[in-house]
């Protein structure tokens, strides 16, 4: 994800779409769409009352989880 740093940040900033992860509640993936049926997912962890970025990609599918933040 070199160089798509404003696609990170408006994934972060403006999600389309923020879904828990099944495995651990304190990972949130937070989806912006780029064009049809692709994303850009930032996963981000709470721990502590902080949060921090874990990693980024491109996705042409959206992960099960719940599904806290609809469009």
């Amino acid at each position: 994800m070199t160089g798509r740093e404003q696609e990170v940040q408006a994934a972060l900033q403006t999600p389309d779409q923020i879904r828990v992860s099944r495995s651990d509640p304190n990972v949130y993936l937070f989806y912006k769409s780029e064009k049809v049926s692709r994303w850009v997912c930032a996963v981000a962890k709470r721990l502590n009352d902080e949060g921090f970025l874990i990693t980024t990609y491109p996705t042409d599918a959206i992960k099960e989880g719940t599904k806290i933040w609809p469009k």
